[in-house]
């Protein structure tokens, strides 16, 4: 049953010290930014997280990191974020890199009940033999690698097993969402969203329209309420723009 909160410090008040999270989003597209502040506003800290990425320096998940909240992540995707980097980098954070199909396929598998499945991305590279370095010792040195992983043949083909992912929660972003938690997300914002949701064990959805149960066409719901267990109204918030090119006017 999904159940609607009033506020998101009410629906995130229950994730502990050393929860894991599967978070929504990419860069600052369609992150679940109300939820991320209502968890940076508690004090939780000792997380690990499953995102395309780490939000940037002062938004999104870089609001956790920066307050070193945030104990491993997984990730395809570390630029845009400096503070990402370094704590990578100084042995202050642990990273496991994983191709962003890959990673995608993780999410979508433990919320389909897949434990593990098999894929070309990463055959021959330090993804399947290992070695990849998940953290760093402050000197520099390794101090954390990544496992070889199993390989097999199929049609003459060789795959990679890659486990699926389960989160304690996950943090999603819609545009619309019904209070049977059926969502719509807009856009580029279905990327990783729906993938997230059904990876946590519980998932919390903020949505910008909250709408009665049918006024949403069942077909064009993205991610059916089965998957959503609280949602919460937060309204249209101020958006972020990660990066802006600004081309010089004629005659300029």
């Amino acid at each position: 049953m999904t159940g609607l909160y009033a506020t998101a410090a009410e629906a995130v008040a229950d994730i502990r010290d050393g929860a894991t999270l599967a978070v929504g989003g990419f860069g600052l597209c369609g992150i679940p930014d109300v939820l991320i502040q209502a968890i940076a506003d508690t004090g939780t800290t000792d997380l690990e997280v499953f995102s395309n990425n780490c939000g940037v320096d002062g938004h999104g998940l870089g609001i956790l990191l920066a307050d070193k909240r945030i104990r491993r992540v997984t990730a395809s995707y570390v630029g845009e974020n400096k503070e990402f980097a370094r704590q990578y980098l100084s042995g202050e954070l642990e990273v496991e890199l994983t191709p962003q199909g890959t990673l995608a396929e993780k999410l979508r598998a433990g919320g389909a009940g897949i434990p593990a499945f098999f894929t070309p991305a990463g055959v021959g590279t330090p993804i399947s033999q290992g070695g990849l370095p998940w953290k760093y010792h402050a000197d520099g040195s390794v101090a954390v690698a990544s496992p070889a992983k199993e390989i097999r043949e199929f049609r003459g083909k060789r795959y990679v097993l890659e486990e699926s992912i389960t989160a304690d929660f996950s943090l999603v972003h819609a545009l619309k969402g019904d209070t049977e938690g059926n969502l719509v997300f807009n856009k580029a914002a279905m990327n990783f969203n729906p993938l997230a949701a059904m990876a946590g064990r519980v998932c919390i959805a903020q949505v910008e329209e909250l709408v009665e149960p049918g006024e949403i066409d069942p077909g064009e719901v993205h991610l059916p309420g089965i998957f959503v267990n609280r949602v919460v109204h937060t309204g249209v918030q101020d958006k972020q723009i990660e990066k802006r090119t600004v081309s010089a006017g004629k005659g300029a």
